[in-house]
């Protein structure tokens, strides 16, 4: 990724981002995440209070996150108590989870991202994929910048074990999560 930004109708979609400090908005962006119920259907979930931060220099990217782990958020408000609850998050001893990227590069597929993820009090390396969306002007001003981020991990890795085995032998609950981040964020 050069710091120059590309120009032209394609060169927003595909370009490289250019260098500033951009701050996710959370009013436009969304951070998810699903699960496989019982072995066979998608949960989703989300959380509602999260910010994040892309500083884009000449010679280097960095992205650091934090998420509110008590805005979890998956539709079924018994479901949420028991994410909040030391099976899963542990929010009221680790109400914050957050991420600080160590390395961003360019890849055939789109952009790699490597970085420490804490959660639980436990710090894990994970690998993430963004898309970069591009950038453009706002309609009051103000340059964003677009970019989907996907990433997969293992839930044990972060010491949450809890599952029950159901009659047939799946499980409540995969130990996989997917997660999903659609964000925007704005030039500072």
């Amino acid at each position: 990724m050069s710091d120059a930004a590309s120009t032209g109708p394609d060169a927003a979609a595909t370009g490289p981002v250019p260098t500033g400090i951009w701050e996710v908005d959370p009013k436009h962006s969304t951070v998810g995440f699903h699960v496989k119920h019982m072995g066979i259907a998608k949960v989703r979930g989300r959380f509602n209070r999260f910010a994040g931060r892309v500083e884009v220099t000449a010679d280097s990217i960095v992205a650091s996150g934090t998420v509110d782990a008590t805005s979890v958020d998956s539709n079924e408000e018994k479901r949420d108590a028991h994410l909040r609850s030391p099976d899963f998050f542990d929010v009221e001893n680790h109400p914050q989870l957050t991420f600080a990227s160590t390395s961003i590069e360019p890849s055939a597929d789109g952009v790699r991202i490597r970085g420490d993820l804490t959660m639980r009090g436990v710090t894990r390396e994970v690998q993430l994929l963004a898309e970069i969306g591009g950038t453009g002007q706002g309609k009051i001003g103000g340059t964003r910048l677009a970019l989907e981020v996907t990433g997969e991990l293992n839930r044990h890795d972060w010491d949450m074990t809890f599952n029950t085995v159901l009659p047939g032998g799946n499980v409540l609950v995969s130990d996989r999560v997917w997660l999903t981040l659609s964000l925007e964020a704005l030039e500072q």
